[in-house]
């Protein structure tokens, strides 16, 4: 009783906010999330230097998601993921849900096809085109390996045997990145893709995950046993499971929402063009009648 009422070692907020990870891949990947947050801001300063405007808004959710990911992966907060399983649930939210949301939102290929030499817009496009990312961003596919990937990695032995090998588990961190980037991309993104899903279609997506989501929340707050009896304690393993129910339902509700916004405002734009096609229309009417009453009541004058 008393194994099941613990908690595992207490999180300091010294620890969160000093903890930096001084390791050389986290330096690496320090290095890697800066450039390219400083890509993005030198693109849409080459575009405005061409006299083409770019949203803040999309600039902001890059830099927004680039911190949010240096905090899963370089702060305090991932000296704690193989400690205290609530935080390493925090750690795979923030890589899985938040930061690609925010990149999704922030149209990051679009800005490089906008920005870049006609040359590098020809390569991207034969990137995006090719056979292979076809597959891999084919929406079947990414549902598949996004809810299949969270069910896989904390109701199986692999959330135990990757804390056992930090190779492996510093590439979950990597998988859920792109498993989640490629969800939320043609879910919530803003940039071109092979699949294009109706509004209707991205709702069903992520009313799928509601159920995904209970019963791994389900199954952590009332497992009888740790998730991983050497790095976590059962009642960590019932907090852990509560926060993965709760935000992971609340994501999935906030997200139904952007696309609920996205959906009006392409409602819209559909209206406003209808009506200047309308206005066009009207206006070529109105200047051929004219001359088509001048040229009866000319022939009708005789």
């Amino acid at each position: 009783m008393l194994l099941a009422n613990a908690i595992s070692p207490a999180v300091s907020l010294h620890k969160l906010l000093t903890g930096w990870q001084t390791d050389w891949l986290s330096l690496l990947t320090l290095a890697i999330e800066v450039a390219l947050a400083a890509w993005y801001v030198v693109s849409v300063r080459r575009l405005a230097a061409r006299g083409r405007a770019w949203s803040g808004r999309r600039t902001a959710c890059f830099i927004s998601g680039t911190v949010l990911l240096i905090i899963a992966v370089q702060s305090g907060l991932a000296g704690y993921d193989d400690q205290v399983f609530w935080v390493h649930v925090i750690q795979h939210l923030l890589l899985m849900n938040f930061a690609p949301i925010l990149f999704a939102l922030s149209a990051p290929m679009t800005l490089a096809l906008q920005a870049s030499s006609r040359r590098t817009q020809g390569i991207l496009l034969s990137i995006l085109h090719h056979p292979v990312v076809e597959f891999v961003t084919n929406p079947v596919v990414v549902v598949v390996a996004a809810y299949g990937t969270m069910l896989v990695y904390f109701l199986s032995p692999f959330y135990n045997f990757s804390l056992e090998h930090p190779l492996i588990h510093d590439l979950t961190h990597l998988h859920f990145l792109i498993s989640g980037a490629l969800f939320w991309w043609i879910v919530v993104g803003r940039d071109p893709s092979r699949w294009r899903l109706s509004y209707p279609a991205k709702l069903g997506f992520l009313a799928a995950g509601i159920p995904v989501n209970a019963i791994l929340g389900v199954s952590l707050t009332g497992a009888t046993a740790s998730i991983a009896p050497h790095f976590h304690t059962l009642g960590d393993t019932h907090v852990g499971g509560s926060v993965l129910w709760v935000v992971g339902e609340l994501t999935s509700l906030i997200a139904m929402g952007i696309v609920l916004y996205q959906w009006m405002q392409f409602d819209e734009r559909a209206a406003l063009r209808a009506d200047r096609r309308a206005d066009a229309d009207a206006a070529i009417a109105s200047t051929a009648l004219p001359s088509h009453n001048g040229t009866s009541n000319g022939s009708a004058a005789p």
